[in-house]
């Protein structure tokens, strides 16, 4: 593997670190569980080092690849009539096509660019409906944020906005040398199963409100972070004189469950 990505030229823009370790790769496969059943999608497939293990796994698998030269060697290598290579930006595909193409939701899978995990993350949230868990290589402190508790200094927007939505686990850590170049810093592998909600529970919309917002201020109470919630000022005003709402509070104290509960008071008062 590691002889093939050398002749590749790399493009730094992409953030590319191919996975060169065959170990790792199967320890990927492994805790995935795949059934025959399954679709997948993955991010980034890079040389193939976990495609190659995917493709004789799965129903289907769906390879979503940004470089057109990366493409071509997919091409060749792969020919399994399982198999959908596509040219395009994961952040521009909606999941949700491919998920009713093929009539199930999704197992999304992928060793994604450093710069892109927020934005890939919250894509996947976004269309969480039509995804059934989320298993990604990320860097390790990016994953020890992901699946932090209340009142550790990991703990932020990343952590309750995720854990609303899913149930993450930090699977294992991956040494820089595992990939070609290898990165400054050490990776991860994150499972997130998502969590069935009911379509009556909280608006998601307003939960990320209230969730950024409070952590906006940091070091303060709800009390002073939720100042700046984007409301009509009587509005906010009622929120800060309800006395059932734990604005005494730092925002990472406040467990999810906390966060939800906060979010279906402050929906009640903004209607």
């Amino acid at each position: 593997m590691k002889n093939i990505v050398v002749e590749y030229r790399l493009k730094k823009s992409l953030g590319q670190n191919f996975l060169i370790d065959e170990n790792i790769a199967r320890k990927v496969i492994k805790e995935l569980h795949l059934k025959q059943d399954d679709i997948v999608l993955e991010i980034g497939p890079g040389k193939g080092a976990l495609t190659k293990y995917l493709k004789d796994k799965v129903k289907f698998l769906i390879a979503v690849e940004i470089d057109k030269n990366i493409i071509t060697h997919l091409n060749q290598e792969l020919d399994n009539d399982n198999i959908e290579i596509v040219h395009g930006d994961i952040l521009k595909i909606p999941l949700v096509s491919y998920a009713k193409k093929y009539h199930a939701k999704l197992r999304v899978v992928g060793n994604i660019p450093y710069h892109l995990t927020s934005p890939i993350i919250f894509k996947v949230l976004d269309e969480h409906k039509c995804v059934s868990d989320l298993t990604i290589m990320v860097q390790r402190e990016v994953a020890l944020r992901i699946t932090a508790k209340p009142n550790s200094k990991d703990y932020g927007i990343l952590s309750v906005l995720t854990q609303y939505i899913g149930s993450p686990r930090y699977l294992f850590t991956v040494s820089e040398n595992c990939f070609y170049p290898p990165p400054k810093v050490k990776s991860a592998v994150i499972q997130i199963p998502i969590i069935e909600r009911d379509e009556t529970d909280i608006d998601e919309a307003v939960f990320r409100i209230i969730v950024k917002t409070s952590f906006g201020k940091r070091r303060k109470t709800l009390r002073n972070s939720l100042k700046f919630l984007p409301y009509p000022r009587t509005v906010v005003d009622n929120i800060l004189s309800n006395k059932s709402l734990p604005l005494d509070k730092r925002p990472e104290n406040l467990t999810v469950k906390e966060f939800t509960l906060l979010t279906r008071q402050i929906q009640n008062i903004v209607r």
